[in-house]
C-alpha cells in the first residue's frame, strides 16, 4: 500500500516457532494471470484507495510514523501523495490512492500488486466485521479499502482474489539460520499463525521509486 517499495526483500530465521508460523510466499505475476480480465481492467483503471484512522483501535500515528511532530507526519504525506486529516492530537485519518497493477522494471510483466483484499473489512472474521461496523462507519473503521474513486469494492471480486492467492500460495517452514531472498515485485509474502518464541528478522534494500 505505498508508490514506492524495495525491490529486494531477505528474511532469516533466528529463532523457528514451536507450531506454524511459515511463510507464505506466491508468484504475483500466476495471481494476476488467475484474475478475471474484467477485474484486472477495472482495478487497472480505478486503483485503490487506502483508508487509516489511526488512534482508536489501530496504531497511534505516533508509532506508524515514528515521531510525535504532527509537522513531521503532515510533511511526509505531501511528499508521499497521501492525504491527511487530522481529527484530534490523537487520531489522524489518511488517504492514498496506489496502484492495484504494476510492470516488472526488468522482466516486464505485469503483476498483481496491492493489498485491498487485506485491507477491506471483508478479510475479517464474521464477528469481528460485526464488531467494528457497529462502533464505525466504513470510512471510519481503522483500515479500509475502495476503488480510487472511492467507489466500494465488490465483496465477490475480493473473494476471487483471495481465492487466486491461495492457489498459488507456497508455505516455507523454518529452520534456525535459513535465509529467504525475494524479488519483493513478482513474489508476495504472509505468516501462518504460530504458538512459541519465533523470530525472523527482514531486510529490504534497492528502493522502486
Amino acid at each position: 500500500y505505498s508508490t514506492s517499495w524495495p525491490m529486494k526483500i531477505w528474511f532469516c530465521c533466528l529463532q523457528p516457532a514451536q507450531h506454524g508460523g511459515e511463510t507464505l510466499i506466491a508468484d504475483s505475476r500466476k495471481v494476476f494471470e488467475r484474475i478475471d480480465p474484467q477485474v484486472r481492467q477495472k482495478f487497472a483503471e480505478k486503483k485503490v484507495m487506502y483508508i487509516r484512522n489511526y488512534g482508536d483501535v489501530d496504531l497511534s500515528w505516533q508509532e506508524v510514523f515514528q515521531t510525535s511532530n504532527r509537522s513531521d507526519v503532515e510533511a511526509y504525506c505531501r511528499q508521499s501523495g497521501i492525504e491527511f486529516e487530522w481529527k484530534s492530537d490523537e487520531k489522524l485519518k489518511t488517504r492514498q490512492v496506489c496502484q492495484a497493477i504494476a510492470t516488472h522494471p526488468k522482466t516486464g510483466t505485469h503483476v498483481w500488486f496491492n493489498v485491498a483484499h487485506i485491507f477491506h473489512i471483508s478479510n475479517l472474521a464474521l464477528d469481528v466485521q460485526k464488531s467494528l461496523l457497529s462502533l464505525f462507519e466504513a470510512e471510519d473503521l481503522p483500515r479500509h479499502a475502495c476503488y480510487g474513486d472511492g467507489s466500494p469494492l465488490e465483496v465477490s471480486v475480493l473473494n476471487e482474489i483471495r481465492e487466486a492467492y491461495q492457489a498459488e500460495t507456497i508455505a516455507i517452514p523454518w529452520q534456525k539460520g535459513d535465509i529467504l531472498m525475494l524479488d519483493n515485485m513478482l513474489v508476495a509474502h504472509g505468516r501462518k499463525p504460530f504458538s512459541g518464541a519465533r523470530q525472523v528478522v527482514v531486510g529490504m534494500a534497492e528502493p522502486y521509486c
